[in-house]
């Protein structure tokens, strides 16, 4: 017995002790890196939501339910993460307009889906305004995770897609519009295609927006290829974070979603991705297969110099001149510096 009353570990003990923490270390490394590195930015509020908010599951109908007023109008995305983390259910202003109705010019409304660690108002208190402006029927979802939670989109992908399905219904009923077009950040550029091809989106969905979507999963800078070669870990990784091991390279859920190719007719698919991205790497794999209905772009194309990441990208400038002209090209918006 040892001073403190336990037994000591004999040497294999040991070891498969160490390599059990080992194993749950880089598991939860990975899912925290996987979350954009918002740690800095969190501090002890993340913490303390996350213990607060439980192990339950949001509802399709609780998802988009507005239980606090609009949040203001931000410019970038950490102070926009920040008020996020104290008021996880916010809306971004302009959207969630349930008496909106889409005129001529802009026939589609526009949903907004965001990513993974994210939320609705983190993602989209910039653009969601700029579309209301612009003449546009706007709506934002919370998604795959306790409604306490401000980081949400851990959840399986294939039951946050479900969710999605849920709330495009109800943005089309109350709209009346035929079909919806949304923009997606991160995983909330990858998940909706679950829902184009599998649950009935097709029909519903005009164009999908995609910002730095990991559509091909990613190596995060090899983390996740560390995660594949060590046993157990995407296990551990899938408990913790089941949509971060669905969206690393090679896993199940993708495998089996672009077994078909990507893309189905009748969808208009548009990819944002940016050189500078640390999360979604390397940065092509957010890149679909070429195709009539497909159209790649990336922002250092139009600016050089532009040095937006992952994380900014949804705040860009640029970034948000192309999602523009992905959603309206007649309306000829000017993208460079």
């Amino acid at each position: 017995m040892t001073d403190n009353g336990t037994t000591p570990l004999r040497p294999r003990e040991s070891r498969r002790a160490r390599r059990r923490r080992g194993l749950t270390a880089t598991a939860a490394g990975l899912a925290v890196t996987l979350g954009l590195g918002l740690s800095s930015l969190t501090g002890g509020h993340a913490v303390a939501a996350q213990e607060s908010a439980g192990t339950g599951r949001a509802s399709a109908a609780a998802a988009d339910t507005v239980t606090e007023p609009q949040g203001p109008e931000q410019t970038g995305f950490s102070s926009a993460f920040r008020y996020s983390l104290l008021h996880p259910t916010a809306v971004p202003a302009g959207a969630n307009d349930w008496a909106c109705r889409p005129g001529p010019a802009h026939p589609h409304p526009v949903v907004l889906v965001h990513g993974t660690f994210e939320n609705r108002y983190a993602n989209w208190a910039a653009l969601a305004p700029r579309l209301k402006r612009a003449g546009y029927c706007v709506y934002a979802l919370n998604y795959g995770a306790p409604d306490a939670a401000p980081l949400k989109a851990t959840g399986d992908m294939a039951a946050s897609a479900g969710q999605l399905s849920a709330f495009v219904d109800r943005v089309l009923g109350a709209t009346g519009a035929a079909e919806a077009d949304i923009v997606g950040h991160s995983q909330g550029g990858l998940m909706p295609r679950y829902y184009i091809d599998r649950l009935g989106g097709a029909d519903k969905v005009a164009k999908l927006v995609a910002l730095t979507p990991p559509n091909h999963g990613t190596t995060f800078q090899g983390m996740g290829l560390m995660a594949r070669a060590t046993p157990g870990a995407d296990e551990l990784l899938g408990v913790s974070c089941a949509s971060c091991e669905q969206q690393l390279v090679g896993s199940d859920f993708l495998r089996d979603l672009n077994s078909g190719g990507g893309t189905v007719p009748g969808v208009d698919y548009t990819v944002i991705a940016t050189v500078h991205d640390q999360v979604v790497t390397p940065f092509t794999s957010s890149y679909l297969a070429p195709a009539a209905n497909v159209a790649n772009r990336t922002v250092q194309a139009y600016c050089l110099t532009n040095t937006s990441d992952h994380i900014d990208i949804s705040y860009d400038p640029v970034a948000v001149r192309l999602v523009l002209d992905a959603l309206d090209p007649a309306a000829g918006e000017h993208t460079g510096c």
